[in-house]
């Protein structure tokens, strides 16, 4: 079949979707925003409780990353296949099957009596969670009109922003004060609850079926996309020759998948939605704008331990800033995107960003604490309005056919956006410490917090090349207007 012909066939399957109520659904939108929380706090949570995990399995500490590498390598090489089963199966099917996966893993890992099978179900697990949120999130991009999608779109906003500083505090008041294995025994009440809510509020959406899986697309982005991941992952511990190796396969194997996804006339992701302006922006450049500001909350415990001497306790007790921060401009973002377009507030939020991280890079180790509290405040808010304006603008200029692309695309760069971001930082801190640019036990993570203000220059161009009227059709700003910014 022509591709052309292709797009006319997935264009009728749109035209016949089943999409109930014809606007906003909140309970979907917090639904989807629930799932999305889970597979984002069980990526993060397990680290603080490894020392946990490894004294009940009898194995050393750094042997139980090899749980927390086969959840996040498991999203990274499924997510891309998500758009084509919920073409085949449906978007309702797919999303409570992996909900049901998903809870089902989770309570075999809350059981599992050794590493090797704690690994395995991680892996199941993994395949839950790949589906769930690419699956949820066209299930509300297709059921929400332009108009409604800022509101639909803030609800996946959240827990990107609350999970990676929530996580260490769980995972490591639950290991301490209970036991490692009621971090995924919470996810079975969720997870049930889930499952009956979703049963009956998930629309039966369908498309015309799809062709044949494109299997060599397949194989070659996830073996592309899972070389990087795990490039990424050995970053953390330094440039080695495994490092170099999984980048050389990351490099060749996406290089042969681009090529390959261009001429299919059925590509397994169809890359020609990178053409819309704000979505590319928003894919690529936000992507990375994700990978730089996820990198924060990793740095920051250590800096503040490591670098100020501080508890565990007082670490965390300051990270509750940054989480203020990004809930508590929340009920504003949408009235500034309306009032200033989504454009300016990007570009604000990247500004305030790297002002933050500069000040971060400055702090005295005497600093007094409500002075570390408003920067670490004022860093939660251009974090929250950041991830809001790249999120809301990201599906503005879409057209209803390329929706499934477009959300399996956005979840497979947003996953490798946060599995570089904590390489970028773990990286900036060796290179710091190094080079010796800034002396202390401080100095490393003084020049890496300088290094990350300085890398969100790349987002910033991109974001200036953004017209100023991007996504005002979905901010309300100005409805109406003709042409969309492509």
């Amino acid at each position: 079949m022509a591709r052309g012909g292709a797009r006319e066939q997935r264009v009728r399957g749109c035209e016949t979707r089943a999409v109930g109520g014809g606007g906003f659904q909140r309970g979907l939108a917090l639904l989807v925003a629930a799932a999305y929380f889970m597979e984002i706090l069980d990526g993060t949570v397990i680290a603080p409780a490894a020392p946990s995990i490894a004294a009940d399995f009898g194995v050393a500490a750094v042997d139980v990353n090899v749980a927390i590498t086969a959840y996040a390598l498991t999203l990274g090489v499924l997510i891309p296949v998500s758009g084509w089963l919920a073409r085949r199966f449906g978007v309702r099917r797919v999303f409570l099957t992996a909900l049901v996966v998903f809870t089902v893993a989770s309570v075999g890992c809350a059981f599992a009596p050794s590493l090797p099978f704690l690994t395995a179900t991680r892996v199941l697990q993994g395949v839950g969670g790949a589906l769930m949120v690419p699956v949820g999130r066209l299930a509300i991009l297709r059921t929400t009109p332009k108009s409604d999608l800022v509101r639909a779109i803030a609800y996946l906003t959240w827990p990107a922003l609350l999970a990676p500083v929530v996580a260490p505090l769980v995972g490591g008041a639950l290991a301490e004060y209970a036991s490692w294995r009621w971090i995924f025994l919470i996810n079975l009440p969720l997870g049930l609850v889930a499952l009956v809510v979703a049963a009956r509020i998930v629309p039966p959406l369908r498309e015309a079926p799809p062709g044949r899986l494109d299997r060599v697309g397949f194989v070659l982005t996830a073996g592309g996309v899972a070389a990087l991941l795990a490039a990424a992952e050995g970053l953390r511990s330094g440039f080695g020759t495994g490092v170099a190796a999984a980048l050389a396969v990351a490099v060749l194997g996406l290089a042969a998948a681009v090529a390959h996804l261009l001429r299919t006339p059925e590509p397994l992701l169809d890359l020609r939605v990178l053409r819309v302006r704000t979505f590319r922006v928003t894919a690529v450049g936000g992507s990375f704008y994700r990978a730089l500001i996820t990198a924060i909350p990793f740095l920051l415990p250590l800096y503040f331990q490591v670098g100020f001497g501080w508890t565990a306790t007082g670490a965390g007790f300051a990270m509750g800033a940054l989480f203020l921060g990004n809930v508590g401009i929340k009920p504003a973002t949408t009235p500034l995107m309306r009032r200033f377009g989504i454009r300016t507030v990007m570009l604000a939020s990247i500004a305030l960003g790297a002002v933050c991280l500069a000040g971060m890079a400055v702090l005295p180790a005497g600093a007094p604490l409500p002075a570390v509290l408003v920067l670490l405040f004022v860093s939660g808010v251009a974090r929250s309005t950041g991830f809001t304006a790249y999120n809301s603008v990201a599906f503005a200029d879409v057209d209803e056919p390329d929706m499934n692309h477009a959300s399996t695309l956005q979840s497979t760069f947003q996953e490798l956006g946060v599995g570089l971001g904590v390489a970028i930082g773990a990286l900036l801190v060796r290179f710091g410490d190094a080079s010796a640019l800034v002396a202390g036990a401080a100095g490393p993570f003084r020049v890496a917090f300088a290094g990350l203000a300085l890398l969100l220059v790349v987002p910033a161009i991109e974001g200036v090349r953004l017209p100023r009227t991007a996504g005002d059709a979905v901010t309300g700003r100005s409805v109406g207007r003709p042409g969309h910014a492509r």
